[in-house]
């Protein structure tokens, strides 16, 4: 894989195109999370929004009550997501981090993180301290909730483990295999399927890991 076509300028994305023009940023929540708030298998509580880009899923989840911390790499991204809630008049935490950094400069521990769309961001060998974090972020018991491409997606040409977007990013596509293995070290998982996610473009066929911190 080369190197060079990994590294992406996010936060210029995030300053040189509207937010209509960024494909992972869709404004409605996903079904996904809306049913795990519905049906009262995740209530309002300390939540981290890991990669939050302009904060919708932040905002939605602040509306029903839940106590919203939003991270993500990109400054940009953090100001729009500001922008947004203060829009939505809901009151979220946003801060500038590495999810790959030492997330204990965030000073406290969750009982719900989630990732939508993060996770095929992160390549299989960053990936061990990435979950490593997220199982540090939350507490005994907390839950997890990750959602990522699947090697099954017919997006981006179908076919490999790493492809290109137009937009320049590169991706990696998993299959539930890696991802059982990726996570039973820290996590007991409560559920773990392919589902199909809305895009901006057009459907996905995605990983969906719900999980408990061990």
């Amino acid at each position: 894989m080369n190197e060079d076509r990994r590294h992406v300028d996010i936060d210029g994305i995030y300053r040189q195109l509207s937010l209509e023009k960024i494909p992972w940023n869709v404004e409605e929540p996903p079904e996904a999370l809306v049913a795990l708030v519905e049906s009262g298998s995740i209530k309002p509580c300390r939540t981290i929004d890991l990669g939050c880009g302009a904060g919708n899923q932040a905002a939605y989840l602040a509306g029903r009550g839940f106590s919203v911390t939003g991270v993500d790499s990109s400054a940009e991204a953090i100001r729009l997501a500001q922008e947004n809630a203060a829009g939505k008049g809901v009151s979220c935490l946003f801060v500038v981090a590495d999810v790959l950094g030492d997330v204990r400069a965030l000073g406290e521990t969750f009982d719900f993180a989630y990732d939508w769309g993060l996770l095929h961001h992160i390549y299989p060998e960053q990936r061990k301290k990435y979950v490593a974090n997220v199982h540090r972020l939350l507490s005994k018991g907390g839950k997890y909730l990750s959602v990522c491409f699947s090697e099954q997606d017919p997006q981006f040409g179908g076919v490999g483990k790493y492809r290109k977007t137009s937009l320049g990013t590169v991706l990696y596509f998993s299959s539930e295999d890696e991802l059982r293995e990726l996570y039973e070290g820290c996590f007991t998982i409560i559920e773990l399927k392919t589902i199909q996610i809305a895009g901006r473009a057009a459907a996905h066929q995605a990983n969906y890991a719900f999980m408990e911190r061990k």
